[in-house]
């Protein structure tokens, strides 16, 4: 990826007045983290309710796949730039909290699992160095 797509990348995803205190490490952590935790609630809902599922299990699929891709700490491959990683966390906290909507049941005790994730990821989004460099 050329330099000034990177530069680009990092400026969407970057918030301005939100101190950076979240560098690749520790922002790896945190995915892997979020990844079980959907797969968790798949299986919690899985009896019960099929789509709050199935939301999890592919919000945790898309988590685990893009961390096992990103060039940081706890990355098998590393094809993915951590500012490109963070572009995917945006589409991720949207995927997360437009998911109960798209698949109807926004209004169903599920989806506050989902709503509280976006706003989660909207933070570590928001507090992460996308300009740091992986160790």
């Amino acid at each position: 990826m050329a330099l000034e797509q990177v530069s680009s990348v990092v400026d969407y995803v970057t918030v301005p007045g939100v101190e950076k205190t979240i560098g690749p490490g520790k922002h790896a952590m945190l995915d892997y983290g979020v990844a079980f935790t959907f797969f968790s609630l798949a299986a919690k809902f899985w009896h019960s309710h099929r789509p709050a599922a199935t939301l999890a299990i592919f919000n945790g699929a898309m988590v685990l796949g893009v961390s096992m891709f990103t060039d940081y700490p706890g990355g098998l491959w590393r094809k993915i730039s951590f500012p490109m990683h963070g572009a995917l966390d945006v589409m991720q906290a949207a995927t997360a909290g437009l998911g109960p909507v798209v698949m109807g049941f926004a209004g169903d005790e599920e989806a506050r699992a989902f709503y509280g994730q976006a706003l989660s990821e909207v933070g570590v989004i928001a507090a992460t160095d996308w300009r740091a460099q992986a160790a």
